[in-house]
C-alpha cells in the first residue's frame, strides 16, 4: 500500500509559478516503479501531465514542456514547478504511482491540490 500527499496548490496570477509536492508513504514506497502528475480542469477529463520512471528520462506532455519541471527532495518527495502559468493550467493537480511487486501491479492516486491562474 502507497499514500500519497500532495501540497502546493492555490491562487496564482497569470505568468505566475508554484511548486507542487507529492509524498509516498506506505508499506510499498520502494516498490514504485513511475510517478506521473495528471490534471483536471472543470468540465474536462483529466489528462496526463508528466510521468517520473524509476529508471529512465522524465516525460512531459507537449503542452507543459518548457514551463513545468519535476524534482527530488527529502523523504521520496517529489516536486513540479509549474511555471508561466495561464488560465487554462487551471484544475486539480494530481499525482499517481505505480507500484509493481511480487503481487503485482497496484496504482495509487493523492487527493489532489487545487490550482487556480486567474487575476
Amino acid at each position: 500500500q502507497v499514500q500519497l500527499v500532495e501540497s502546493g496548490g492555490g491562487l496564482v496570477q497569470p505568468g505566475g509559478a508554484l511548486r507542487l509536492s507529492c509524498t509516498p508513504s506506505g508499506t510499498d514506497v520502494d516498490y514504485i516503479e513511475t510517478l506521473t502528475w495528471h490534471r483536471q480542469a472543470p468540465g474536462r477529463q483529466r489528462e496526463w501531465l508528466v510521468t517520473h520512471p524509476r529508471n529512465g528520462a522524465t516525460k512531459y506532455t507537449d503542452g507543459v514542456k518548457g514551463r513545468f519541471f519535476t524534482s527530488a527532495g527529502l523523504n521520496r518527495t517529489r516536486f513540479l514547478q509549474i511555471t508561466a502559468l495561464t488560465p487554462d493550467d487551471t484544475g486539480m493537480y494530481y499525482c499517481r504511482v505505480v507500484t509493481r511487486t511480487l503481487a503485482g501491479e497496484a496504482e495509487y492516486w493523492g487527493q489532489g491540490t487545487q490550482v487556480t491562474v486567474s487575476s
